[in-house]
């Protein structure tokens, strides 16, 4: 736990009332205590993990997941090797059933355990059911909901684009986030070779080494944490950093990801691909003509700059609606085909 965090802030939510919407919408992160503890998963739980991986296990109907699997002297840190080349944990097919076997055995095992957890397995697919006994109480735009399971691990520091309601659901979980614009003092890794898809810090937030990585002290003053028990949930905006912390013999996460835009806007971070693409070779001298178009096109956070034009003119500088949008993915796919 880093030394100058501060506590997420927490928020009075009772299970089965739908929050403010301004919560759903907010920029800041939040903690809910108990606000899934009615889950028929967290209520196994509070038996024992034997009893919720049991209740998981009838919603299963045998689809192989992926697990990661890395040797106990990972500390469970799943990261990367020692030259970035490659990983400290293996990945296998293999059944859920068994993984849920495996926890328990290892749980029960007076040996240092290997670390092993599957994560972001989507439950209407591999567990048909789940969702409607487990369910929030209000509705999300085309949610996709994941759950992770697995016994003592650490994800590095991460963003995710969507927003994201995590559920503890078995066990304690520490989270510790940071703003997105944090970026520059994280020391993001690759983004061609991630152990999961999405960059990560490179620091060793249990072991810091500030001789090579000092800006993290300026990261440190914007940290947040909090440690979640079964039934609490975390609210995490849009980009946040977040490292997350299984910190049980056997703990499990429930994770909630959506976003308001059309599905046919596409992904910014696909957008910040196109500009690695075409921008970032460029010299500097264009890519700061580049950086102030995007400010004033892009970025601007009013319409002022239009203001000069009949807004029936606009077109794609105004609001993007779905026909424009269908438009403007046509005329992309078109130029990445040349």
């Amino acid at each position: 736990m880093l030394e100058r965090a501060t506590a997420i802030r927490e928020v009075q939510l009772e299970p089965g009332i739908a929050p403010p919407s301004e919560l759903l919408l907010s920029d800041a992160p939040w903690i809910a205590r108990g606000y899934v503890s009615d889950w028929p998963l967290v209520k196994a739980s509070q038996d024992s993990a034997q009893s919720a991986l049991s209740y998981l296990a009838e919603f299963y109907q045998g689809r192989p997941v992926n697990a990661f699997l890395a040797e106990p002297e990972s500390n469970g840190r799943f990261f990367y090797n020692d030259e970035v080349t490659g990983f400290n944990f293996v990945q296998v097919s293999t059944q859920l059933s068994q993984v849920f076997d495996k926890l328990l055995a290892f749980s029960q095992s007076d040996q240092k355990a290997p670390s092993l957890y599957v994560g972001s397995t989507q439950t209407s697919a591999w567990l048909p059911g789940f969702n409607e006994a487990n369910a929030l109480p209000f509705e999300l735009p085309s949610p996709m909901t994941s759950l992770w399971v697995g016994n003592e691990s650490r994800v590095a520091a991460h963003f995710d684009f969507p927003r994201n309601i995590a559920c503890c659901v078995i066990g304690e979980r520490r989270f510790t986030v940071f703003p997105p614009e944090q970026v520059e003092n994280l020391y993001v890794g690759p983004w061609d070779l991630t152990p999961a898809g999405q960059p990560i810090s490179m620091v060793d937030f249990h072991n810091i080494d500030y001789g090579k990585y000092p800006k993290f002290k300026q990261a440190e003053n914007h940290a947040q944490t909090a440690t979640l028990q079964p039934g609490d949930v975390i609210y995490l905006p849009n980009m946040w950093w977040h490292q997350v912390e299984a910190l049980s013999a056997v703990n499990g996460l429930v994770n909630f990801w959506w976003q308001e835009t059309p599905g046919v806007y596409g992904s910014p971070t696909e957008a910040l691909k196109h500009a690695f693409l075409s921008i970032r070779s460029l010299p500097l001298h264009q890519r700061q003509a580049l950086k102030a178009m995007f400010d004033h096109y892009v970025f601007a956070e009013t319409n002022e700059h239009l203001e000069h034009l009949p807004e029936a003119s606009w077109g794609r500088l105004g609001e993007v609606t779905d026909p424009l949008a269908r438009q403007l993915r046509a005329e992309l796919t078109n130029s990445l085909k040349r």
